[in-house]
């Protein structure tokens, strides 16, 4: 999928999670649902830290570039190192490492570790990051046509904003985690959510996802996961221009307003 697929997709996720939340009687406070849609949108974009030509790998300037140049090198080299007989040769990492349920999950338990040890400053870190690759997903044309500047700037405002709305008692910086000194130890989930779904999501597409790796599967640790081949499409075909991401903005909207119990 391209970035903005992602992002509708992460976005739409996390209201489904709050709706379900709503419905069980655990409803979320509404920063966090917010906020948590904000960070899985962004989060959506992360696994492409493997492909220079991504929307992440042009969000944070020389940073992301480079950082990007590293991730697609340590990927191959995980890739190479682990490959069974059954795995292809590859040129690059994109869609290995950070295509899988086991970057998900260390990604995002390590924003978690951070939030919770870090203080305030790692938290807006945490959320400038998101929040700018969120303008990046889901205003994607408006960020192009801005300067880089503005779009950190945006990110950087509403992190701060954001941040203080959630400190407010009752708004949700102890949301499902309520022991002292576990505010925020919640950030990871959102993380977590997003990467999966930009894995399932180009799971979709022709090339399939190798999300359960390391876990073989016949002669393949790097298993590429997909429905039957008739079912999936190109990367920015018609079907996730003209479908899939209007599906995705009525599910978030359908989401949200459950989740806040409008219907």
């Amino acid at each position: 999928m391209m970035g903005p697929a992602h992002s509708l997709s992460g976005a739409a996720a996390w209201l489904g999670v709050g709706a379900a939340a709503a419905a069980a009687g655990h409803a979320m406070p509404w920063p966090v649902l917010v906020v948590g849609a904000l960070i899985t949108a962004g989060a959506a974009l992360a696994p492409d830290l493997d492909h220079k030509s991504a929307t992440i790998s042009r969000a944070f300037g020389p940073v992301s570039r480079g950082l990007c140049e590293i991730v697609d090198k340590l990927s191959h080299a995980v890739y190479k190192a682990t490959k069974m007989r059954g795995d292809s040769h590859r040129n690059g990492g994109h869609r290995t490492l950070t295509h899988t349920w086991l970057w998900a999950v260390l990604i995002g338990g390590g924003a978690s570790a951070a939030a919770i040890t870090g203080g305030r400053w790692a938290v807006l870190a945490i959320l400038f990051v998101h929040l700018v690759l969120a303008v990046e997903g889901l205003l994607w044309r408006a960020a192009r046509m801005s300067s880089d500047v503005l779009v950190w700037l945006l990110g950087a405002t509403s992190a701060w904003i954001l941040a203080g709305v959630l400190d407010k008692p009752g708004n949700g910086s102890d949301w499902l985690f309520t022991a002292p000194g576990q505010e925020y130890l919640w950030l990871g989930l959102p993380i977590v959510l997003g990467a999966l779904v930009h894995d399932i999501g180009d799971a979709l597409t022709v090339s399939g996802c190798p999300i359960l790796w390391p876990i073989p599967i016949g002669r393949k640790r790097w298993y590429p996961i997909g429905p039957p081949k008739a079912m999936r499409f190109r990367a920015g075909s018609w079907v996730e221009l003209k479908v899939l991401m209007p599906v995705f903005m009525v599910l978030g909207g359908v989401g949200g307003a459950a989740a806040l119990n409008f219907i």
